[in-house]
């Protein structure tokens, strides 16, 4: 069997769903943003921040060729949500497993974004995703605005890209997990 590579919008459940698909196959998890921040010392955000797009997109394609070169045994990679613009990268994880885009709504991504974000006493949003966060939102209206456009742009990219697509339904971490292992047809 091939790795199973975890892709869609950040907060479709790539991690949490990649951790119960790996111990269900008792194999290894990954999560690329974990990687980048091993090799760096900084985080994925703090790159983009810091360094710029093309330094993260540097970064992320060195962990999945990390993951390319470990050898051939079956895993779970959690990716991060733009690694659907990341051409190199995408290109060393073809070669070693099967693309699954965790469809979720927008409107659950995006509330799981507002929750995490926070307004300082200036006003000033922080603990949003970079992608937004250069559009200088003045306010959560904003955020969701320049979430809507980021929405349908990147599902049309992981829709293309995918091998499976997986509808993720607003229900218990352990029906959505059935409903992946259904779709890679390996339901034990």
């Amino acid at each position: 069997m091939k790795s199973i590579i975890l892709m869609g919008i950040k907060h479709c459940g790539k991690s949490t769903q990649g951790k119960l698909i790996a111990k269900h196959l008792n194999c290894d998890f990954f999560d690329t943003d974990d990687i980048i921040t091993e090799q760096t010392g900084m985080t994925p955000r703090e790159i983009y921040s810091k360094k710029g797009k093309d330094s993260f997109m540097e970064a992320e394609t060195a962990a999945c060729n990390f993951l390319l070169n470990r050898g051939e045994s079956l895993c779970v990679i959690a990716t991060g949500g733009g690694i659907c613009n990341n051409n190199d990268a995408l290109k060393a994880l073809r070669q070693i497993g099967t693309f699954v885009f965790l469809n979720t709504s927008e409107s659950i991504a995006c509330n799981r974004i507002v929750h995490e974000a926070r307004i300082l006493k200036d006003g000033t949003i922080t603990n949003l995703p970079a992608y937004i966060a250069k559009e200088d939102p003045q306010n959560m209206s904003d955020v969701r605005n320049c979430f809507h456009t980021f929405y349908v742009a990147r599902q049309k990219i992981y829709q293309n890209i995918c091998d499976i697509r997986v509808d993720m339904k607003v229900t218990s971490k352990s029906e959505n997990l059935k409903e992946i292992l259904s779709a890679l047809s390996i339901m034990k």
